[in-house]
């Protein structure tokens, strides 16, 4: 079965990078993905990965923007093929 991971990341706005990481693992998304991970890099960067069967174009739910008082600049996505 094709994969397909999608990444999400954003940077957190001047002390809100608790906040972002918090309410990025508690944003759902359903269907729920078959693995989803969290990270935190240095600049308040948070990082979800989520994996999902099917493929590269399925049509999988997405984490949404947070809420803007969070952020330092827009979130950035990508989507991935496993090979």
């Amino acid at each position: 079965m094709p994969t397909v991971a999608l990444m999400w990341e954003a940077r957190a706005a001047h002390g809100h990078a608790p906040a972002l990481l918090e309410w990025a693992r508690s944003a759902e998304l359903a269907p729920a993905p078959v693995r989803r991970e969290h990270y935190t890099a240095p600049g308040d960067r948070v990082l979800v990965i989520t994996w999902w069967e099917g493929p590269y174009d399925a049509d999988v739910p997405e984490l949404p923007d947070p809420p803007g008082d969070l952020l330092a600049r827009p979130v950035h996505r990508w989507r991935f093929a496993r090979v």
